[in-house]
């Protein structure tokens, strides 16, 4: 599983030009699911994405995670994050969950952040608009 994390100040998710996730201070996810993935993969990466520590302290150094800073999450779903690109100009989209399994472990994922903070979605598969400012800008790759 892959999360692309952007430390954001406000972040929103449009589906038809229609708002149907928004958070203020927090981390947007960008979520990708692998073909390898299974639940234990997305238990790990919660707590990977929820116990990193991006956000400032006093002294102005990244040692607070989103939990300690009373932050939220956007969580939405991106399939291309498991695109393969070694080789030529067109991405292979060959490695990437079947949309079933994404979907399963998408919504699993949530599940668990939901259980810990405050945290809103995109809607899976659909076309989707991402709206955000970027705070930093910082931003993580983070793969288990």
């Amino acid at each position: 599983m892959i999360a692309l994390i952007q430390r954001v100040k406000r972040a929103s998710v449009s589906v038809n030009s229609e708002i149907v996730g928004q958070i203020e201070h927090g981390l947007l996810v960008l979520l990708g699911v692998e073909q390898s993935d299974d639940r234990q993969k997305a238990e790990r990466l919660c707590d990977k994405v929820l116990g990193y520590r991006v956000f400032s302290d006093e002294d102005d150094k990244m040692n607070l995670n989103v939990k300690q800073v009373n932050g939220q999450l956007l969580v939405v779903s991106q399939f291309t994050l498991a695109a393969d690109t070694k080789k030529g100009t067109r991405p292979s989209f060959t490695k990437g969950a079947t949309p079933a399994e994404a979907n399963h472990l998408y919504n699993y994922f949530v599940e668990l952040c939901q259980k810990q903070l405050t945290t809103k979605t995109g809607i899976f598969a659909a076309n989707m608009q991402v709206s955000l400012l970027n705070d930093g800008p910082v931003t993580f790759w983070l793969q288990v």
